[in-house]
């Protein structure tokens, strides 16, 4: 059984991330991260995606959970890719960051954290950065 993770370089992909490792800590077990594509927001990052999975890996390396990350390929599904890695892997939890939403945007979830909640056969942990 492992911990999948749906990961995004943001402050709500770190938020994620750091709820994984300790849900995987505490089952004792390993996290599976499946790295999704930065959205689109207009904002270019001051890192390289090289530097960006490098810090990645050295978080996971820091936190001595057993992991694995898989890129997705540009022009992938993000959601599909994720609900496949969490079944191939037994997953027993699939953690996702979700972004703040105005009270308007409450009325809804963004469609991917939508579609896995419909999609995925176990729990999902959704987190929030801090403020």
């Amino acid at each position: 059984m492992t911990v999948t993770l749906a990961y995004v370089f943001t402050p709500e992909g770190d938020a994620a991330l750091a709820a994984a490792l300790e849900e995987a800590q505490r089952r004792s077990t390993d996290v599976v991260v499946v790295n999704v594509t930065r959205p689109a927001t207009g904002e270019a990052s001051p890192y390289s995606e090289e530097q960006e999975l490098d810090a990645l890996q050295a978080k996971l390396r820091a936190a001595g959970v057993a992991s694995e990350v898989r890129q997705i390929p540009a022009g992938t599904d993000p959601v599909e890719a994720i609900i496949e890695a969490a079944r191939d892997t037994g997953s027993e939890l699939v953690v996702i960051g979700l972004r703040r939403r105005s009270a308007l945007g409450k009325l809804v979830l963004g469609s991917t954290a939508q579609r896995l909640l419909l999609g995925l056969d176990c729990p999902v942990l959704a987190v929030k950065a801090p403020r």
